[in-house]
């Protein structure tokens, strides 16, 4: 995914790009039915990968994101020369994306299944992590 950074004093203002790693857990009573063939899982692998790659890699994935607050011009600029242009509501930035990508994870799980925290990592030394716990 590549971004910019709407008025950033630095390099980070030009479009890059970065190869992001998202870590999602997630905590719950395992399933204890005899007959489900989910027994002992609190949510399926399988499951939580679609919910992530529906919500959240579809939408992000290869795309350039910057700020509604972007020059309107300038953005449709983008559009014109660019396949996958995300207009996002807020700065794009990892703690930004984060806070999103647990709304729009969180309102998918089942209801016996909460999100616990995400990690989102840019680069290999820098990340931001989001907990639940914080935000209630």
């Amino acid at each position: 995914m590549a971004h910019a950074l709407l008025g950033y004093n630095g390099p980070c203002k030009n479009i890059h790009g970065h190869s992001y790693e998202l870590f999602v857990t997630v905590i719950g009573e395992p399933i204890e039915s005899k007959n489900s063939p989910k027994k002992g899982m609190v949510i399926d692998f399988k499951d939580l990968k679609t919910i992530v790659k529906t919500e959240v890699i579809s939408q992000f994935d290869h795309a350039l994101v910057v700020s509604h607050h972007t020059d309107q011009q300038h953005i449709n600029e983008l559009k014109r020369n660019y396949e996958k242009v995300n207009v996002t509501p807020y700065q794009p930035t990892t703690e930004n994306y984060l806070i999103d990508f647990a709304r729009r994870i969180g309102e998918k799980l089942p209801r016996n299944v909460k999100l616990h925290s995400m990690k989102l990592r840019e680069t290999v030394t820098s990340y931001a992590e989001w907990y639940a716990e914080d935000n209630e």
